[in-house]
């Protein structure tokens, strides 16, 4: 059921842009800022290649200097952590931010945003003793995070970015840590 819902809101959001229309900010002008587009579609490829957890992610930009963000992950995974020695990830979370841009760089600007994300799901492992132990990762997290997005030509944007969040769950916690890292390289279509 978690999987539909989750499926249905990327689904839901994507058909949103599209029928969405440019920004005008304050000067008369279609943002300049991000080559005159008010969306962006994105896929952090480095977790995809390297963990097999998808992270897409839709950018509203709603002036030269600041857009709304919103991210689904599946098979999300705590911080930057594999899945070898039986361990398994069965998690998906959402996850929404604000993002400012900075600088008048004519390729990239770097940008800062603060994040909330949920997190659902479990997280099993081979228990002492024979068996599976299981966690639940249910988890609200809040954070901020930072990047640079360079303008690779008129439709695609690239870059890195980095965040750390505090999660509020008790369980999660008590297993792994309260503080969670994540990173990646986004690949974005503009339009």
């Amino acid at each position: 059921m978690k999987k539909i819902t989750f499926t249905l809101t990327l689904i839901l959001a994507l058909v949103v842009s599209g029928y969405s229309q440019d920004v005008i900010s304050s000067s008369g002008s279609t943002t300049p800022g991000n080559g005159g587009f008010s969306n962006e579609i994105h896929v952090n490829f480095l977790n995809l290649i390297w963990f097999g957890s998808l992270e897409v992610g839709f950018e509203r930009y709603l002036s030269d200097d600041h857009s709304l963000e919103f991210k689904g992950f599946i098979n999300d995974r705590f911080g930057i952590n594999n899945e070898k020695n039986g361990k398994k990830y069965k998690t998906n979370s959402l996850q929404a931010s604000m993002n400012f841009y900075f600088g008048d760089g004519d390729n990239g600007r770097f940008f800062l945003f603060p994040l909330a994300k949920l997190r659902f799901g479990d997280f099993e492992e081979p228990a002492d003793g024979g068996g599976v132990q299981t966690t639940d990762m249910t988890a609200f997290i809040l954070g901020a995070g930072a990047g640079y997005k360079w303008e690779l030509s008129k439709n695609f944007a690239f870059g890195p970015f980095a965040s750390v969040g505090r999660n509020f769950s008790d369980d999660v916690t008590d297993r792994f840590s309260g503080i969670e890292f994540n990173a990646g390289f986004n690949l974005g279509y503009r339009f």
